[in-house]
């Protein structure tokens, strides 16, 4: 199971990407409101979470995902009980992801030490710890996936399911979106 946190102000391209493409590939992905229903995006596009943050279950997870989004991201980073519950995925060695302003989040709760990681340009001193890789779009160091942007969307969805899947069902939902 996939876990994609949203917060009120998300990047709905960060979020609903990587879900579509998720879920192409079969993989059980839920979206997770954070503050209830409905959840607003940064953008206008209003969604409907799959299950409250309180109905997240590690011990059925694969992976965390927090999208980005100037509000969405301070809104994730606001909330203790998505610092623990990243901090519990990290610490049962279950794959993190963050894209554009969020890895910032797993910089402050010390999640990038001693890895590469990439963000939105400009927020690199956010990265706590790791060395910032901003020429790569999507980086993976371990079992911490980050991108860097609403523009690396696709490449960051399909380095989720390359991590969980393979190489090869990665390439399947790539060749299959005609990307």
């Amino acid at each position: 199971m996939v876990y994609i946190l949203l917060a009120p102000g998300f990047e709905e391209a960060e979020a609903l990407v990587p879900a579509d493409l998720l879920r192409r590939a079969n993989i059980e992905t839920a979206l997770v409101t954070i503050t209830g229903e409905p959840v607003p995006g940064a953008h206008g596009v209003t969604v409907t979470a799959d299950i409250s943050l309180e109905d997240v279950d590690l011990s059925k997870a694969d992976m965390v995902v927090l999208p980005g989004g100037g509000p969405g991201y301070k809104n994730l980073g606001a909330d203790p009980r998505v610092e623990r519950l990243v901090k519990e995925a990290a610490e049962r060695e279950l794959w993190v992801a963050a894209i554009c302003a969020a890895p910032t989040l797993l910089g402050r709760w010390g999640l990038l030490e001693g890895k590469q990681a990439v963000c939105y340009p400009g927020m690199e001193e956010g990265l706590t710890g790791a060395q910032a890789r901003m020429a790569s779009g999507v980086v993976t160091d371990g079992r911490i996936i980050t991108g860097r942007a609403a523009g690396s969307a696709f490449d960051f969805g399909l380095a989720l399911i390359e991590a969980l899947e393979g190489k090869g069902a990665a390439e399947q939902v790539s060749r299959g979106i005609y990307y």
